[in-house]
């Protein structure tokens, strides 16, 4: 019988030891503090639940990503979660049912049946926040200085923004009145910005239409590419008009609260356009070729949960962003050795000390100092006639 490595992981799946696992647990609070600072509130979403739930809305595209099991006890087909967003959209929808704008965040492990990228991890844990009821560009401008914020907590350095609005390419094929099958051709050779398809695709509609979605090829770059835009586009429909506009206030707000934040344009990048509806954006620094942190607006979200909601959010892995962050996270350091005993003087001590929030390790029959030294104590507590008091631990 071949001998199996019982210590083995499957590939992209890893575990996380001391004090890293310290290090993203202090980080997640952290975070967390500062969502709940901005108005936002914690929700937990259940790690695995009926498959078209899942799926549904934003979930769509995740088909590929998620694992699916069967239930037992239903027999019906079920699948771990591999976005917490579209679960957090049915809380908004369907549980909470509030009237007025809601701030929902949320923190927890996903699995993917496909990573990301090929480096990229099959077990992150997702961390991010949505903004629900509210359609205007101000709610988009709240969640990108969100996320903003997170990262300077992090302090990653060099980061950079990417802004985009999938309304611009999505009014614009409707003017055009592309079929499906074309529009995601269409779509396909955008991405690649391969622009002879583009030409090929386009040919036969009106010269207008066809320049615009051609321009959106290169009208890419700072913020020049937006008043480019303005000229390209100056015959588009009301919708494109409208979209663009919502681009350059985003644009402008985000540059007047953060100036030294560089950000880079572009029309024909359609990140998750097949649920997003509004501006997207995500967050690349140097030497990592995937955005470390990504979002934007993805209204109606919650038809499918029974109620239609305006939505923006964003999401980043928060062990991602504990790597790539340079902010000094401190660990508890040092302890008291407790001795083996049944002295209950000793354990009333014990108790007083670790309600005031001190570590304190007890020592295991036989182990003696060399072992407090490996459990990370520097002190001890040493016995004085009917009273135990804290002491250096002896050398």
């Amino acid at each position: 019988m071949a001998t199996v490595d019982r210590w083995l992981l499957p590939d992209g799946i890893e575990e996380v030891l001391p004090p890293e696992a310290a290090r993203i647990e202090v980080a997640r609070r952290q975070v967390l503090d500062l969502f709940q600072s901005w108005g936002y509130e914690f929700v937990v979403t259940p790690h695995i639940e009926y498959l078209e739930s899942l799926l549904t809305g934003a979930g769509q595209d995740l088909d590929l990503r998620t694992f699916k099991v069967v239930d037992p006890q239903s027999g019906r087909q079920m699948g771990f979660r591999a976005d917490i967003t579209p679960q957090v959209a049915r809380i908004d929808a369907h549980t909470l049912r509030r009237e007025g704008p809601s701030r929902l965040c949320y923190a927890g492990s996903v699995l993917h049946a496909q990573p990301r990228a090929l480096s990229s991890s099959r077990s992150p844990i997702q961390l991010g926040a949505e903004l629900y009821g509210d359609a205007s560009p101000s709610s988009d401008v709240e969640v990108i200085s969100l996320m903003l914020a997170m990262l300077k907590l992090a302090d990653v350095p060099d980061v950079h923004m990417d802004l985009g609005h999938v309304g611009i390419y999505r009014g614009l094929a409707r003017a055009a009145g592309l079929s499906g099958e074309v529009e995601q051709q269409l779509f396909d050779a955008l991405q690649r910005k391969a622009i002879d398809e583009v030409v090929a695709l386009t040919e036969n509609l009106s010269a207008d239409l066809a320049a615009m979605l051609r321009a959106l090829v290169d009208l890419c770059g700072g913020s020049e590419v937006l008043t480019a835009a303005r000229d390209r586009l100056a015959k588009a429909p009301a919708p494109v008009i409208e979209a663009l506009d919502d681009l350059v206030e985003i644009a402008e707000r985000l540059s007047a609260r953060f100036p030294d934040l560089p950000l880079y344009f572009d029309l024909g990048e359609l990140r998750g356009y097949h649920y997003h509806t509004g501006v997207v954006f995500a967050v690349f620094v140097p030497g990592v070729g995937q955005s470390i942190a990504q979002g934007g607006r993805y209204d109606d979200i919650g038809a499918d949960f029974g109620r239609a909601r305006p939505a923006t959010g964003f999401s980043t892995d928060l062990k991602t962003l504990v790597t790539l962050g340079q902010a000094q996270i401190e660990l508890p350091s040092g302890g008291i050795w407790m001795p083996d005993s049944t002295d209950a003087a000793l354990w009333q001590k014990v108790c007083q000390l670790r309600g005031e929030g001190q570590r304190v390790v007890q020592a295991l029959p036989g182990q003696q100092v060399p072992a407090a030294k490996e459990a990370d104590c520097d002190r001890q507590l040493i016995q004085h006639g009917e009273l135990w008091q804290v002491m250096p631990l002896a050398s």
